[in-house]
């Protein structure tokens, strides 16, 4: 299959649109692929064709939908290093890093695939004393068609969790991806069609601006997820509220990662460059702030400092990361790095020099140091090759600073004491924290996924993430008459008096 044009060409087919817009690699501006940009109706009429795909996607039962996914996951599987090319090439991102994150999706969809039945399927609850005579039911029932709004940071993980998972519940999935990637996700559409050509209409993708992600919002989705900026995640919400639409939002980060007197500094180090550097920075779970206890603070800076000055930037096969891939971006990184410079911090660069780079997308690493607390570094999401270093007293400090913060996505603690790591964690105000190692929690298929605060709400992934994307079905039927029966106008007088004493017998004790 070749890929971009077969994937342009199959969005090109489905719908009557003139407007197109280009696709471009970030490192060298060339185009990658040519899109349409899909209007209200063109939108709306993938909605309603994937209404039936629905029902017969349903239909198939949990048996039938895991043989698909795993045909699915399979392609993705013999095909990897194809998309993972298409990535680097849209992204950014280093070949490798690609290959990590589409082995992180493949996985998910195995587990949701194998999971589905046991988390939603038909199952008997006790009824309890006043329906004794009752069988009670409970089953999560599909919403009909998702829509997805993806980011173009992990351009397939991280929509994955929100389609395969939509998928495994028994939903249609109509996915909009970036307009950074809308080849990968056409790719990925491409990918379903031929890997399940029965069910062709139960993953469908439109591509366009905010326009069309608006258009999805108001088609009559059963629920749409996005992943995106807190700004933009408002908008779609006051969208989605239009027509009373469920929202799944997850949203940015200013992750912490606390380093506590016993700490391993130098895999702390390590897990820190990596949190904060990787993927040119553009990670909503990385990591942006450290709070270093006195104890460790000088070893700390001395390693993350001699690690990030290895680092180099680049689209070449050596490069530790890639450009920026939206260049308006690396305008808010800078204001940040300067920021911190101007209200007292320090400022440690990588090595790298920045004249050699082929256009301004390319960002050398920077470790800010000390940099006062109500600095943007330190208070607004940044989503670039930087990170803060702060010394505080204790671990206490550490985590009161940690929270002190309007996000809530995840984290990350090291100390080699398992009750203090774990205590630190669960105080963390983040949907998710890691303990001796960073994002950690994403590559636990059971694990749930989502922040709090301005990080969004909602969970991917894991059981949680299987019911995100269905309504829950409640079923009582009765086995056997009373010989009174309390919800009928025909019940006698006393009736509810012997209730009243039975209650007061039972619970009335009770203070």
């Amino acid at each position: 299959m070749d890929t971009v044009t077969d994937a342009t060409a199959g969005s090109v087919d489905r719908h009557d649109t003139t407007q197109t817009f280009e696709s471009t690699n970030p490192a060298t501006g060339a185009v990658v692929g040519v899109f349409p940009v899909h209007d209200a109706d063109a939108v709306r009429e993938t909605v309603e064709r994937a209404r039936p795909a629905a029902e017969r996607w349903a239909a198939l039962g949990f048996d039938g939908r895991r043989q698909r996914l795993a045909a699915y996951r399979g392609y993705l599987a013999r095909r990897m290093n194809e998309l993972a090319d298409l990535v680097h090439k849209e992204n950014g991102k280093p070949h490798g890093d690609a290959i990590l994150e589409i082995t992180l999706a493949i996985d998910h969809l195995a587990w949701a695939g194998a999971h589905a039945r046991k988390t939603l399927g038909p199952r008997r609850v006790k009824a309890g004393m006043l329906a004794a005579n009752h069988a009670a039911y409970l089953e999560y029932q599909p919403l009909g068609v998702v829509g997805v709004i993806g980011p173009w940071n992990y351009p397939v993980f991280t929509p994955m969790g929100s389609i395969g998972y939509a998928l495994a519940a028994g939903n249609a999935v109509v996915f909009k991806p970036s307009e950074y990637t809308p080849a990968i996700g056409a790719w990925l559409a491409a990918a379903w069609r031929a890997a399940v050509p029965d069910s062709v209409d139960a993953f469908q993708v439109v591509t366009g601006y905010g326009e069309t992600g608006a258009a999805l919002c108001r088609a009559g989705v059963g629920k749409l997820a996005f992943t995106g900026s807190g700004a933009t995640g408002r908008k779609v919400m006051a969208t989605c509220a239009e027509t009373l639409t469920p929202v799944l939002m997850e949203l940015g980060g200013k992750d912490a990662m606390i380093v506590d007197d016993d700490a391993d500094v130098v895999a702390a180090a390590d897990a820190a460059v990596w949190g904060a550097m990787s993927n040119a920075g553009q990670t909503c779970t990385g990591i942006e702030r450290v709070y270093a206890t006195s104890a460790v603070y000088d070893r700390f800076v001395a390693e993350v400092t001699a690690q990030v000055r290895t680092l180099r930037p680049g689209s070449d096969d050596e490069a530790t990361y890639g450009p920026m891939t939206m260049p308006s971006q690396t305008g808010i990184v800078r204001r940040h790095v300067e920021a911190a410079a101007t209200s007292g911090g320090r400022v440690v660069r990588g090595d790298a020099d920045q004249s050699l780079f082929p256009n301004e997308n390319y960002l050398v690493p920077a470790v800010l140091l000390d940099v006062p607390e109500e600095s943007a570094a330190i208070r607004e999401e940044t989503f670039g090759p930087t990170l803060t270093i702060t010394k505080v007293r204790d671990a206490e400090e550490a985590l009161e600073r940690a929270n002190a913060t309007s996000y809530g996505l995840a984290g990350s603690v090291f100390t080699k004491s398992k009750a203090r790591g774990l205590d630190l964690a669960r105080r963390m105000r983040s949907g998710m924290t890691s303990i001796n190692s960073v994002i950690t929690f994403a590559s636990v298929p059971a694990l749930p996924f989502g922040g709090v605060g301005d990080s969004g709400f909602g969970r991917i992934h894991g059981e949680d993430g299987l019911r995100e994307f269905t309504r829950a079905k409640a079923i009582t039927r009765q086995r056997v008459a009373l010989p009174v029966n309390l919800t009928s106008f025909n019940r006698p007088a006393s009736a509810m008096d012997s209730v009243a004493r039975l209650m007061g017998m039972l619970h009335g004790r009770h203070r």
